[in-house]
């Protein structure tokens, strides 16, 4: 059993205690606990690719107690990703906050170590029960980091996000009671074989689950009409807050995947057909009003807060069309968006930070210091945000156009994505020209730019020419990643063998 899979959990929770004894201290130490902690869940996550890359499912027992009966953590290669993408993440949020955002309020990098081990556990977790369990982790160091720095504008915004959070957290259990009380367990792997040899009386009951789970995961996920909560929330939150919830959303979406695939996706007649039948026209209708968001938003932070939900709305739709290519481009864009929308949150601070008056909003024209460079940065990271050439955001779109094409509704897709397109094509242009565009004279000295924090943020968007350079190996591993998913039998034969050998023996 290799005890390194358990790390991505135990790292940072050991973290986020150790910051809470050591609180008193400068704020030196705490940072050197927290980017070190970082550092290490980085190159965890490298090592997770490198190794579910051989195809190889990798388990780790907790307390070498079987499964089902014991809590089993799996290594993938959809989990690698997730938890390479969040570590790599969370490494450029950390930074930029140790740039002086992390002092506005308390326990900023003990929250900040909690909310990562919540994240990394619910992309590992083998279990129902403990998704929920991490889910609640997540979620709680969540509250008080949006709450960091305080103000009128975050506690309302946090008071909407705790509410309809706890509302799916008790849908969450209601699903997982009865899912529980029709078959015994909750471990996904057993339950997968479990909910494929239901009988028809429990089917309804089934599905009504999966339903419930569906409207929990479109909570986290922000999909219409779940997604209100989303743009005041993310547009309240400082910087680097609001750039690490970038990956919030892509937890709904990978417990999605995980669910529906595994633990509802066997048989001839698969209890996830209902559920898999709202996701298309739901996914078109957030990605729709994503892109009215998008256009009529009126700051920088609430544009990119759309811009997430656009990125959802993509995803889902894609997702949408259950096929290897379309889920292999869909999990390209997934990385690309993500990036990008963390990116568009950082820059909306350092832009706010040097402009006359405003800070990220679009009334008025305000004069913006270090207007070349903070025009320059904007541009390319606006061009790859929209899904223009040369950059991975065209890649990926154009990959998920391409694997749709021939599909009955790849029509609607088309005519969405590519309008939402125009839509922040011409959203984000308006932003850029009224602020670096002739924006007028400096009434007062600048203030001199961070030169690192610019620095972190033209690193990240370099990852989305990396992206678009090593095009071809992503790509691959992506297919790959998507037949795995499409395979659930892999999965049960690794983790319950025998059951599911006699599984395969009933007639």
């Amino acid at each position: 059993m290799n005890h390194l899979m358990i790390l991505p959990i135990l790292i940072p929770l050991m973290a986020g205690a150790s910051l809470l004894m050591v609180y008193r201290y400068k704020t030196g130490r705490q940072r050197s606990i927290s980017v070190t902690s970082t550092l290490l869940l980085t190159l965890l996550g490298a090592w997770a690719l490198i190794t579910a890359g051989s195809g190889e499912y990798l388990l780790y027992q907790v307390g070498n107690w079987p499964a089902p009966f014991g809590i089993v953590l799996v290594l993938d290669r959809l989990s690698a990703v997730m938890l390479a993408l969040s570590a790599g993440l969370s490494l450029f949020c950390v930074l930029y906050a140790c740039r002086g955002s992390d002092r506005q309020g308390a326990h900023f990098h003990a929250l900040f170590q909690f909310q990562l081990a919540g994240i990394n556990g619910a992309f590992l977790t083998g279990d129902l029960f403990n998704l929920f369990v991490f889910f609640e982790i997540l979620l709680i160091a969540s509250y008080a980091l949006l709450l960091h720095g305080g103000g009128r504008a975050r506690s309302r915004a946090g008071l909407h996000y705790v509410i309809i959070n706890l509302v799916g957290s008790a849908l969450f259990l209601l699903a997982l009671g009865i899912l529980y009380g029709l078959t015994g367990t909750l471990n996904m792997a057993d339950l997968a074989i479990a909910v494929a040899s239901s009988t028809e009386s429990e089917r309804a009951l089934l599905t009504g689950a999966s339903l419930l789970l569906l409207v929990v995961f479109g909570i986290k996920a922000a999909i219409l009409p779940l997604l209100f909560w989303l743009p005041r929330a993310y547009s309240a939150a400082s910087a680097p807050v609001a750039a690490l919830f970038a990956i919030m959303t892509k937890v709904g979406i990978y417990a999605m995947l995980r669910v529906f695939l595994l633990v509802f996706g066997l048989g001839d007649e698969p209890v996830n057909q209902t559920a898999w039948g709202w996701i298309w026209p739901l996914a078109l209708l957030t990605l729709a009003l994503g892109g009215v968001g998008v256009l009529g938003s009126a700051s920088l932070r609430a544009k990119t807060a759309y811009f997430v939900i656009v990125s959802v709305g993509t995803l889902l739709a894609a997702l949408s069309f259950t096929g290897t290519a379309s889920l292999a481009a869909a999990l390209f864009y997934l990385i690309h968006s993500t990036c990008m929308t963390a990116v568009f949150f950082l820059l909306a601070d350092l832009v706010g930070r040097h402009r006359e008056q405003g800070y990220d909003r679009f009334t008025g024209i305000s004069p913006v210091a270090h207007r070349w460079l903070l025009g320059s940065l904007f541009f390319v990271a606006g061009i790859s945000l929209v899904g223009l050439p040369p950059f991975s955001g065209f890649v990926s779109k154009l990959w998920i156009l391409q694997s749709t094409a021939h599909q009955a509704q790849g029509f609607w897709l088309w005519g969405v994505l590519l309008a939402v397109a125009l839509l922040t094509i011409a959203a984000v242009s308006r932003a850029g020209s009224s602020w670096f565009w002739k924006p007028g004279e400096l009434t007062r000295p600048a203030v001199p730019l961070d030169r690192n924090c610019f620095a972190l943020v033209w690193m990240m968007t370099g990852v989305t020419a990396v992206l678009s350079v090593m095009a071809e190996p992503v790509s691959q591993y992506l297919l790959l990643t998507a037949e795995q998913l499409h395979s659930p039998d892999h999965y049960l034969r690794a983790v319950l063998p025998e059951a599911y050998a006699r599984y395969q023996e009933v007639p």
